[in-house]
């Protein structure tokens, strides 16, 4: 199969249009029709010579992603199932809020990373997405807006660990914050990780921009391994302590998620013990309550059990957030997403 240019940063096309002989300039016009003008041919790249555009076709591709289904939630949500050119689905969520329209995107074809309370990772890992399958949900869902919505966030916390496919995920980031590409700022743009610690370090070290949220769900190493089995490689206290030391921009925070489940990580005892666990870690604190499944044995909180959790935070000086997940009605919340056609 031809390559596809939407695998590359800017770098990597300079490089592939030196190779044959043409100015590196031109892969600043590719970028252009690519991510601004989202053209699907290279005969609608109209600056170029008919000869360079002819030589592309023969040399490259342009890929997309064939949307099979949009389901769309009461609260206006809506949950995009792609289908990949090997036959794999992976899905995608937009989530509409006040001055902002948000799209879930995901990494992998399912997950490896096994955590109990979620769904995506019950059917095990199939593969990791590249970098223009990442790319490609965003302007597949840019496609179908209309003239006055624009996407204005990115957060990579759909199906997969993106820091376990981290050459794809980084260049798409590249990609994402690139005048020349989709433009995004690194402030609008999240990645979450259960926390792959070597990885974590790499991203800082490499300078790649983003938003970084840590999923942590617990406020002690036993509960969080039976959670979370990643955790017992990567113990929590060695997270946190990588937390304290990552060299973030100033006034830059981690956010730390806490997925509240009933009876498991929502005492206030937890709630108490996480407060001391993450001192000295330059953060904030979303709160989810979590989402039931069918297929799994957990229950959500009551309401009272989370707002005392909040109201324990906040009174010791952290900003905690309550997030109600959206679209749980058409399985589009956290930890819901399984790539799956309706009724299989």
């Amino acid at each position: 199969m031809l390559p596809d240019l939407k695998n590359l940063t800017l770098e990597e096309l300079e490089a592939f249009i030196a190779g044959f002989g043409k100015e590196r300039y031109r892969a600043r016009q590719i970028m252009k029709w690519l991510y601004h003008h989202r053209v699907s041919t290279f005969e609608e790249m109209t600056d170029l010579a008919k000869e360079l555009r002819t030589r592309l076709s023969r040399k490259a591709r342009i890929s997309s992603l064939k949307l099979l289904a949009v389901q769309t939630s009461r609260d206006g949500s809506k949950k995009y199932l792609f289908e990949l050119e090997d036959g794999g689905l992976v899905e995608s969520v937009l989530i509409p809020e006040e001055g902002r329209l948000t799209l879930c995107i995901s990494t992998q074809v399912g997950c490896a990373m096994g955590c109990r309370f979620c769904l995506t990772g019950k059917g095990g890992l199939a593969r990791d997405l590249t970098t223009g399958e990442i790319l490609n949900q965003i302007l597949g869902v840019a496609q179908g807006l209309n003239g006055k919505e624009r996407i204005t966030n990115i957060v990579l916390m759909g199906m997969g660990e993106p820091l376990a496919n981290y050459e794809n995920v980084t260049r798409a980031l590249k990609v994402m914050t690139a005048d020349i590409g989709l433009g995004l700022s690194y402030r609008r743009v999240t990645l979450s990780t259960v926390g792959l610690i070597p990885q974590m370090k790499r991203l800082f070290k490499d300078g790649v921009r983003c938003r970084l949220a840590v999923s942590l769900n617990a406020s002690t190493q036993k509960v969080r391994s039976y959670l979370m089995p990643i955790s017992k490689k990567y113990p929590l206290q060695s997270l946190l302590e990588t937390c304290r030391r990552l060299p973030l921009p100033p006034r830059e925070r981690i956010t730390f998620e806490y997925v509240l489940i009933r009876g498991i990580n929502d005492s206030e005892t937890d709630a108490q013990r996480l407060t001391r666990i993450i001192k000295g870690v330059r953060c904030k604190v979303n709160l989810i309550p979590y989402n039931e499944c069918p297929d799994l044995p957990f229950n959500r909180p009551t309401i009272q059990t989370v707002l005392l959790f909040q109201r324990i935070l906040i009174e010791e000086g952290y900003t905690a957030l309550l997030r109600e997940s959206r679209g749980e009605d058409i399985s589009a919340a956290c930890g819901q997403l399984r790539g799956r056609i309706k009724g299989s």
